[in-house]
């Protein structure tokens, strides 16, 4: 099993910038896919990135390609959402999550694990 925290969520003008990070614990991270979930207010969460267990296979929803970066270091069992160009309709609850297999990866029902999530606002 494998616990999940995110951080580096805040308040950003619209065209700012803010870097999430989700540290894992417990079970070795190297052997999960991770991905990048949001969740705006009553609404369901919907898929924002995904990264394969070395990095090797990425993929982004396409309302933030070009935006957002994913990334992972396996060495500091953290994945990082580097977030370009914010916008308003990018606020949401930003939650990072785990995976055994990346089947489906845009799924969160293929993801068992979660953490709190962290809060991103941008103001126009």
């Amino acid at each position: 099993q494998v616990q999940l925290e995110e951080s580096g969520g805040g308040l950003q003008q619209a065209g700012g910038s803010l870097r999430l990070s989700c540290v894992a614990s417990g079970r070795s991270f190297s052997s999960y896919t991770m991905g990048w979930f949001r969740q705006a207010p009553g609404q369901e969460h919907t898929f924002v990135a995904h990264i394969s267990q070395r990095g090797g296979s990425i993929y982004y929803a396409d309302s933030v390609k070009g935006r957002f970066t994913i990334s992972r270091d396996n060495a500091k069992n953290t994945v990082y959402l580097q977030m370009n160009d914010l916008k308003p309709e990018d606020t949401a609850l930003y939650y990072c999550a785990a995976a055994l297999s990346s089947g489906q990866y845009y799924s969160r029902y293929a993801y068992p694990y979660w953490g709190q999530g962290t809060q991103v606002t941008v103001s126009s």
